[in-house]
């Protein structure tokens, strides 16, 4: 541990003023987090070996599971930066009660188009990269012959709703050829399922198929597959706040949105989806609750409950959830130490606390009631 300002790199102070605005605010800084980031190697290489995987062809499924303030939207949008930077595609989206796994309503649909509408890469980590990536992939096929496009995707028309989407495909890519603007969005409309009836997809598009609440899911198994035709090396979708689903009063409505998860769930493990990795970020109480949360489904709480062998100090990182363990003391005052050479270098001063200063307030944070379990970094 040092307490020299020239121990700690230099931030630029762009980054410096996100990040410390951010945390202000109690949220996760989109940029700037390697320059934060303490602890949770051991999660983070869990994560980053499903990336081989997915990369590999494969698919795989973690819940990411932690209190309120732990560092669960900080490790999603850590490792959201990363894949972006590995070559990956990845889609976030927050659940809420009008965006389910499945509902009456639409509910499910609206998560897909919240999905699409996040759809990020390297170039556009910001969102909106659906154009982006299949104009891609066009150029990538502009000058060969049309088998070869046919040889490309015959892999996707096998799967479930493939001949649709890669119809879709293939009207993209005559629409970039004739310049045909208004058809390149239409397709592209439809691809983030915004056609609300089939007769408006028929009128539009000549296509009585649209992207619908019960087989959204179907279309992000595509989308992934379809990816690598692009040059990604996959698909990495980021669903935040499960515990919008423990909140559903209705219990049959909640067993549905349960059982979307073990689709998913079941998907990855057998190989029904390739190039695809999700993660699910949520609460204790909202995975273990056998009341109301996941493991109220006993076909999922028999599959997810942890291997006799876990125990607090030990993690099965093979096992589908991640449960994050609070930071230690030290980490906790490498990340003080972080904080305040960061603040000193955006405002211009020397910082002035010692080592001695910086153990004494974590020492009066740690004395408070119920630290030993409740302190967390938002804390």
């Amino acid at each position: 541990m040092s307490d020299t300002a020239s121990a700690a790199p230099r931030v630029p102070k762009r980054v410096a003023a996100v990040i410390l605005n951010s945390l202000k605010g109690g949220v996760v800084p989109r940029i700037g987090l390697p320059y934060i980031t303490v602890g949770r190697e051991v999660e983070i290489r869990a994560l980053l070996t499903d990336l081989s995987l997915i990369a590999d062809g494969g698919a795989s499924f973690r819940f990411l599971v932690g209190r309120y303030g732990a560092g669960k939207s900080f490790l999603l949008q850590t490792i959201r930066t990363h894949a972006m930077g590995e070559g990956f595609v990845v889609a976030d989206a927050d659940l809420s009660p009008e965006r389910r796994l499945q509902g009456g309503q639409g509910q499910g649909l609206a998560t897909y188009r919240e999905l699409i509408r996040n759809i990020s890469t390297k170039t556009r980590p910001e969102g909106g990269a659906l154009n982006l990536i299949l104009d891609r992939w066009v150029a990538s096929y502009a000058d060969v012959d049309e088998s070869v496009v046919n040889a490309q995707l015959a892999p996707l028309e096998e799967m479930v709703h493939g001949f649709d989407f890669t119809r879709m495909l293939r009207r993209y890519r005559t629409a970039v050829s004739e310049g045909d603007e208004e058809a390149m969005s239409r397709v592209t409309k439809w691809i983030r399922g915004e056609y609300r009836t089939k007769s408006e997809a028929r009128a539009e598009l000549g296509s009585s198929t649209i992207i619908s609440d019960d087989d959204w899911y179907d279309y992000v198994k595509l989308i992934a597959r379809f990816l690598v035709c692009s040059g990604y090396k996959g698909m990495l979708v980021l669903i935040d706040e499960l515990v919008n689903l423990y909140k559903i009063p209705n219990a049959i409505t909640r067993q549905y949105n349960y059982e979307k998860i073990l689709t998913m769930y079941n998907d990855t493990l057998q190989g029904k989806a390739q190039y695809l990795g999700i993660i699910m970020g949520g609460t204790p109480q909202c995975i273990e609750d056998t009341r109301r949360g996941v493991y109220s489904y006993e076909a999922l709480r028999s599959r997810l409950a942890e291997g006799r062998f876990a125990s607090e100090d030990t993690q099965d990182l093979l096992s589908p959830i991640i449960c994050l363990s609070m930071l230690t003391s030290e980490e906790m005052y490498v990340l003080i130490e972080k904080l305040m050479h960061m603040h000193g270098q955006l405002f211009g001063y020397e910082p002035r606390l010692t080592q001695e200063e910086l153990v004494r307030f974590l020492t009066i944070e740690y004395n408070r009631m119920g630290a030993d379990t409740h302190i967390t970094p938002r804390e």
